[in-house]
This record gives C-alpha cells, structure tokens and sequence, in this order.
C-alpha cells in the first residue's frame, strides 16, 4: 500500500495491525515522490481521530507539508459553506447539534396536536400513533427515519413514493413531517448532520462543482471506512470515482455502526463500486501482522469471524484478513455468564480488585467495555466506585450531563426552577390536573395551599437531591461533616422544644432550603452547606427576578450576582 501509485485501492486492516501507520506512512511516501501536500485529502470520523492523524502526519512528514486530515462533517461543511446562497442565508449556516435536534423534533411533533385541533396541519399521522406523538420514544423513532432518508439520499417526494408503494401510512406521515422539518431549519438558518451531508452531495454533483473537486484532489485516503454510510459513499464517487486515486482502510468485521446509519455493504462493494479506470475491480490488499493481541486472543476471534460470512469479497484476501501472524504469544479469553445484571456488575468488580490485589495489576491497566454508554455507563460507574474500584470514563463516551462537573449544576438548576414554578399563583392546581398524582401522606394536601406545595418553604428541596447536592464539588462534603453537621441540626431541633426531630437527612434538606439555619453552625463541618445553600436561594432569586435559566446556573457556578458579572466583563 506505500508504494501505490493511483486508482482505487481498499486495505482490509485488523485491530492491532498498524492501519494508522500504514496510512500515514502512504501519504508520507505520496509527497516523497513529488505529490502536493495540499492535493491530498485524508477523511476519518470523529475529530479525535482527526487530530491524532494531522498530528502524526506533521511529525512523519514535516507541519508544513502534511496534508488536510478532517472529518466528513468538517469537510461537507466547508463544502456547503463555500457554496452557500448569500441571497437566501445572510447569516452562514449553524450546524445543529444532536440535542438541539431532538428537542427540534419533539418541538413539531408536540405541536401536531394543536395544528390537527386547528385544521391547519399538513401531516396526517394514522390514528393508532396520534396519542404517542409527545412522547419521547416515538421522537427518536421520527428522527431516526429523517436521518436515514437523507442518508439514501431520499427527499419528501421519493419518501411519500416509496411509502405509498409499500403500503405505509406512517412513512407518508414522516415524509410529510421531513418537508415540514426542513422549512423550519432553513428558516432558522440551520442544518442537521445527516441533512448537512445529503447537500454536500448535491453540490459534489453539480457539473461546475464536481469539476473543482476533481482538479483540487489528486488522491483521498478514508480511514475506518467500514463506518461509512450510504450518503458518504455517494460523496466519495462526487470526489474520486472513475479510477482516480481512492485509498480505503477498513474491517468489515468492525462495523458496529449500524445504529448510526453506517452501512457495511459500503466496504464490502469497494471493489466494484469504484472499479480502475479499464473497468476491473479495484484491488485489495492486507495487512497480516497483528503487534496488538497474543496467539490466544488471536485465536478466540478467528474462531468467531469464523461465522461471519463476508460476501463480494475475493476468498482468499478474507482467509488472509482474518488470519493475522501474531508477533507475541500469549494472551487469555473467559467468558462468563450471569444470571442478572446485578450479579454481573458484582463479579466484574471482584474481578478487577482480584487482578489489583492479588496479581498486582495496576488500575490503570484495566478496562471495562460496556455496549450502550449512554444508559450503561452510569450504572457500571456506581458499581465500581461502591466496590472500591476508582473510575475513569473516558469523555467520549459520557454525554454532557453527566460529566462530574456539570451534573450537580444541572441538579441544582432543575430543583430550584421546579421550586419557584411550583411557587407561582396556580402551578399547583394546573400540575395536579395534568400530572394524575395525589399526596395522601400529609396535611399539606388538606390545606390546599401550604408552603411545601407552593415552593416557597423549605419543604422544596427533597432529601435525595439535598445529600447529592451536599456530596458533590458545589458543596464539597464528606460522611464526617454531614453527621456532625445532622448531629447538630437534630441538637437544634431538641433545644427549640422537639423531643423527637426528624431523621438528619430530612433536617439538611430543610437547612439547604432555609440557609439561614445554617449560619449558626461551626464552618468548620458546616461551611460546604452553607456556601451551597447561599447559591440555591441566589439561583432562586434570579429566576423569581424574571431571571434565565442561563442566569441562574451563572449564579450557581460562582455566586456571582448576573449584573454583577455583566459589569465585570464589560471592564474587561
């Protein structure tokens, strides 16, 4: 593969074979030979990667000649931004990120039912799924059939065709639906990833353009193209087809991405979807040496790929790929099974404390692979922290929300703006209509119109969310400072005339909502809930000011009074 000169070229590469290496080391041979740096484009699929490819190709080949490494997104948006319409798009188009996307979606969908009330919509979902359309579920079923329309290049037209064909009232309900979905992104300026490549591809089309991109590129490497998805491989043929110079690296074995629309018949069709220029089907070659993996490991997976049949390529390059020479031996595989997940979790963690403690294995020299990070991660973290094994998630996988960091702000903002919608004239009676709930474990019930159910005493702030917010960096408590800090509080309760107070846990939560109580106390165990209390009751200042959202986790992030911090930065 180093040495190859033009036309289509696809590498079947396994984990551990030294895929990035070899690409690197082809490009760096490409400009050896005289290539222009700037007429090599290099594509790849997280940003991660991206970065970690300029970096290698910079120290191998020099940083001013190393070629563009980018993403397919960064480059079909430079694409799109390149040719944007200045008369239709004053301002350039913002790339919609997924959760923007979602709460998009729910957004429309959640207005179907008024529009349907009104006569006015356009979309006429069958009536078995009408009751489901504010629901969270059936908007990532909805978004999901947008995207993957876009990615087979299907518009509303082709989709409400294809529907009607097959005989699908709810895909022509979802064509109708894309039509309206994308009326409101260009009026709002914006785009989604799967629409943001679809348009990529038009433009790659156009004679004018497709004549620019053929004189920009002499030659494109893909890496990991097993994750391509229809749409990227239609971009491909915009940018490198009939026999120009297309290098694929790729493990058809290691396509996992089908959630994402990648599909692995791009890698399998390689060979004949982009044939040399005399019409024979691009060649293929593998790389044969593993330097990861032992014998053993070696040996457990090929009994695996064993039973994964890979049609359309040549036989005897697929014995080759899933054959790989081992440099080591070496290496174990166990399989385990559970009856619960619970069970599960408990025997990993013994596992791992095993390894640690009676064979030495530092901690850092273990990993845990879960298969849905999203939902799992979060479970698995709790676990291993609870049995004594210290976590590190890597940041790729865990969303936003649940970074450390940022999950006790989250926390905090959710509760002190539930408290003060609760506390407005009327929230009360609109929320027990709506919600199905009834309290019948308390004489806040009877009342009607107690503190507790309004927001404004100190029955707003729950237990839970009081001690998670208490154990987290807002507040920065341990064990020993909050039963010094129950102790006392449960001490105060006594002197003040109550024989029996409340549990710790209920008396904190209290304290938190009234800060006050906390004044009084030694800082020494008492200074974390203070600060914290000081920052729910300011965040909950600024949102009865008429304040934002953004406003109040400004002033949950640092104390900081929002015009306060205006003038501050307007200083500086």
């Amino acid at each position: 593969m180093v040495e190859h000169g033009s036309g289509p070229l696809l590498v079947l590469a396994g984990p551990g074979t030294g895929k990035t290496t070899t690409l690197v080391e082809s490009v760096a041979a490409r400009v050896a030979r005289g290539g222009d740096p700037a007429r090599i484009l290099v594509l790849t699929f997280s940003r991660k990667a991206a970065v970690e490819l300029r970096d290698r190709m910079a120290l191998r080949i020099g940083a001013a000649r190393a070629p563009q490494a980018t993403t397919f997104h960064s480059f079909c948006y430079a694409l799109v931004r390149a040719h944007q319409d200045s008369d239709l798009f004053v301002e350039p188009l913002r790339l919609l990120s997924g959760p923007e996307q979602d709460v998009t979606v729910r957004e429309l969908l959640a207005g179907q039912v008024d529009l349907e009330r009104l006569g006015l919509s356009h979309v006429r979902w069958p009536d078995d799924l009408r009751a489901c359309l504010t629901t969270r579920g059936f908007a990532d079923e909805v978004r999901a059939v947008l995207a993957r329309s876009r990615e087979l290049g299907l518009d509303p037209d082709a989709l409400d065709a294809f529907a009607r064909r097959i005989g699908r009232p709810d895909w022509r309900a979802a064509s109708a639906f894309l039509a309206e979905y994308l009326d409101v992104l260009d009026l709002q300026g914006v785009i989604d990833y799967a629409e943001l490549v679809h348009r990529a591809v038009l433009l790659a089309r156009r004679p004018e353009t497709a004549g620019q991109l053929a004189d920009r590129y002499d030659a494109v490497y893909v890496d990991e193209y097993q994750d391509t998805d229809p749409a990227q491989v239609r971009l491909l043929h915009a940018l490198a087809s009939g026999g120009r110079t297309l290098v694929a690296l790729g493990d058809p074995d290691q396509s996992i991405y089908a959630f994402r629309g990648a599909d692995v018949g791009g890698i399998l069709e390689f060979p004949h979807a982009f044939p040399r220029a005399d019409g024979r089907p691009a060649p293929v070659q593998v790389l044969r040496t593993s330097r990861r993996s032992g014998a053993a490991l070696l040996e457990a997976t090929r009994r695996i790929t064993r039973r994964m049949p890979l049609p359309r390529l040549p036989a005897e390059k697929v014995r080759l790929h899933r054959e790989p020479a081992p440099v080591r031996e070496g290496g174990r595989v166990e399989v385990f099974t559970y009856p619960t997940a619970g069970t599960e979790l408990d025997n990993i963690a013994d596992i791992l404390r095993r390894a640690h403690l009676e064979d030495g294995v530092p901690w850092n020299d273990m990993a845990v692979l879960v298969r849905a990070g999203a939902r799992t991660l979060p479970v698995v973290r709790r676990a291993l922290t609870s049995a004594g094994v210290p976590v590190d998630v890597d940041g790729d996988d865990l969303p936003l929300r649940h970074e450390p960091a940022v999950a006790p702000l989250l926390t905090a903002l959710r509760a002190v703006a539930r408290a003060e919608e609760e506390r407005r004239p009327g929230a009360g009676d609109a929320a027990g209509a709506g919600s199905g709930e009834v309290d019948t474990g308390s004489d806040a019930a009877d009342a009607g119109t107690d503190e507790a159910d309004t927001g404004n005493g100190p029955g707003w702030l729950d237990t839970e969310t009081a001690l998670t917010l208490l154990t987290s960096p807002l507040a920065g408590m341990d064990a020993a400072d909050l039963r010094r800090l129950g102790r006392a509080l449960r001490e105060e309760e006594r002197a003040a005339g109550n024989p029996l107070p409340p549990p710790s846990d209920e008396l904190l939560a209290r304290a938190l909502a009234e800060p006050e109580r906390l004044a009084v106390h030694d800082p020494v165990y008492a200074r974390g809930a203070q600060r914290l209390g000081a920052l729910l009751r300011r965040a909950r200042e600024c949102l009865a000011g008429g304040g934002t959202a953004e406003e109040a986790l400004w002033e949950l992030w640092d104390g900081t009074p929002w015009p306060q911090r205006l003038e501050r930065a307007a200083r500086r």
